[in-house]
């Protein structure tokens, strides 16, 4: 038994983390953000504190890509200086500390997956605060910090695009999807399990700490996703239409190659993530309840 404190607990990573651990009957405290304010020191040491973690898993983040450019302050108090309050704290504590971190912290644009140690050139305002983030509780915890960037997430407790997906289907005749953006659609539940699995080998020591990657195995564009959907759905995959980046305009720019390498699992003694496409045949019954209930 060990306590185990999730921050960003109203997130759906956050929840499978959660329903991981009551699987193995660890004690766990699940925070959402009018719970915990991650940018607030006195808030953090509080429920360190009450709590008493020996490992604390930062699901809280800015999510929203685009807003972020226009609010890049606002973004980077919660991607960059939550986890550098968040490290603060563990390092008075002793407790471990679990970073979730983005594809986005590189520039996207490589031909062969990133490895954890390639070099860092996020494009975006969002990209930019989650790598101060990942600085700083690598810069902290040299030893009890741990950095899992992931990657195109979808899992049935919150929106997302395969959920998303479901749901145009059934009121879209045809859908355009970009096909020029490479990476791994990734189950949070799969996510949630490597998350549970090192923080116990950080506890154990068999877990060097750093940078991993916690995405599926394998990779696929957004409409080779979409098509698989279709496909799953039982609905003709030729309604899916390939478009390019250009087609969609938004203010921040998408990476055109988010494909993660996973060489440094075996370090630890843990299996890489299986592959996208099982694990989505895998997911897709509760992920279609989720968004049409009714059927």
């Amino acid at each position: 038994m060990s306590t185990w404190l999730i921050t960003g607990g109203a997130g759906m990573l956050a929840q499978d983390v959660l329903a991981r651990l009551a699987a193995e009957q660890d004690d766990a405290v699940v925070l959402a953000r009018k719970e915990l304010d991650v940018t607030d020191p006195a808030s953090v040491r509080a429920a360190l504190a009450e709590h008493a973690p020996a490992v604390v898993v930062n699901c809280a983040a800015w999510t929203a890509v685009d807003d972020a450019e226009t609010q890049e302050a606002a973004a980077l108090a919660v991607n960059g200086t939550g986890p550098r309050v968040l490290a603060e704290a563990c390092r008075e504590t002793g407790a471990v500390l679990l970073q979730v971190s983005t594809d986005y912290v590189f520039a996207g644009d490589a031909t062969a997956p990133y490895a954890e140690d390639a070099p860092t050139a996020p494009r975006s305002a969002y990209g930019r605060t989650k790598l101060a983030g990942e600085e700083a509780v690598l810069e902290l915890l040299p030893d009890t910090g741990y950095v899992v960037r992931t990657a195109w997430l979808y899992g049935a407790g919150g929106g997302n695009f395969v959920r998303t997906m479901i749901k145009l289907e059934g009121v879209k005749d045809t859908l355009d999807v970009v096909d020029d953006q490479r990476g791994q659609p990734t189950w949070t539940r799969d996510l949630a399990d490597r998350l549970v699995r090192l923080g116990q080998g950080a506890l154990a020591g068999t877990a060097p700490a750093g940078v991993y990657h916690g995405t599926s195995a394998g990779e696929t564009t957004w409409f080779g996703l979409t098509r698989r959907i279709f496909e799953l759905l039982g609905a003709d995959p030729e309604r899916v239409r390939p478009t390019t980046s250009a087609a969609f305009t938004r203010p921040a720019p998408r990476p055109s190659y988010s494909v993660l390498g996973h060489d440094r699992w075996k370090d630890a003694g843990i299996e890489p993530i299986r592959g996208w496409d099982e694990a989505l045949t895998e997911a897709f019954p509760a992920l279609l309840a989720a968004e049409r209930p009714e059927g």
